[in-house]
């Protein structure tokens, strides 16, 4: 499994939210590249980033910040957050200098497109569903729709994707865990084919060894996203790249 620290960018600071709340923000540096740097010297091959004016916005906004990253760390780096038409997705692969964007709100709203775009592009999409009790939120995790993150993924089982990334937003930033209904989503979801990346939760390294134990179940459940736990230091990367290996 790889282990992708998590820097989520909000007016150019680094900052976690709980549960996606833009009210309950902590801002952890005001130089997200010396915190992308810092993760990247641990030794981890992927970074995940989160614009999160951007996911609020509905387009790219801290584009320039994330090619400052990009740039400086020399590993590959994903991006989500405000990803909804053809422009913005060259934007990040072809300027930006991101190994591949993540798409939520626009795959839920526009099956069609997001279709035609993993055809434009593939295996350089990953498809973003963000669920409260299993059911997909969007706009920035702002609205809950009736589509179950099971149903929603089915529609794309077949398309040329990177990987599907599940997040609990429940769980996300709130430092309690990774529930088992969660995990069992996540495996079912595993099953219908795709690399799934788990976020959201993840607080100690426990939640790590639950999740390798998962992966050995379901070997393509092979990513784990950690963002609030490693700034507030109840888990080491180093720790868990080991513990995912």
């Amino acid at each position: 499994m790889q282990i992708l620290p998590a820097v989520d960018l909000r007016g150019g600071k680094c900052v976690r939210l709980r549960q996606g709340d833009y009210n309950q923000e902590t801002v952890f540096s005001d130089d997200p590249v010396e915190m992308a740097q810092r993760w990247a010297d641990d030794g981890i091959e992927w970074l995940h980033l989160v614009d999160l004016d951007g996911a609020k916005e509905g387009q790219p906004v801290n584009h320039h910040v994330v090619k400052a990253i990009t740039s400086a760390v020399g590993i590959s780096c994903e991006l989500g957050g405000g990803i909804r038409d053809e422009a913005s997705i060259r934007l990040m692969l072809e300027d930006v200098g991101v190994g591949r964007v993540i798409i939520g709100t626009q795959a839920l709203k526009d099956p069609e497109w997001f279709k035609k775009m993993a055809g434009l592009f593939p295996g350089k999409l990953v498809l973003g569903i963000d669920a409260r009790d299993s059911m997909v939120a969007t706009e920035g995790w702002l609205d809950v729709s009736k589509t179950s993150a099971i149903e929603l993924a089915k529609q794309y089982a077949d398309l040329d994707l990177a990987a599907l990334i599940y997040t609990n937003i429940a769980n996300d930033g709130m430092m309690q865990g990774v529930d088992e209904a969660t995990i069992d989503d996540m495996q079912e979801l595993a099953k219908l084919g795709f690399n799934v990346i788990a976020s959201g939760g993840v607080t100690t390294i426990d939640d790590v060894h639950r999740l390798k134990v998962a992966n050995e179940a379901t070997p393509t459940l092979d990513g784990i996203i950690i963002g609030r736990a490693l700034y507030e230091g109840t888990i080491d990367v180093a720790e868990s790249v080991a513990a995912a290996k």
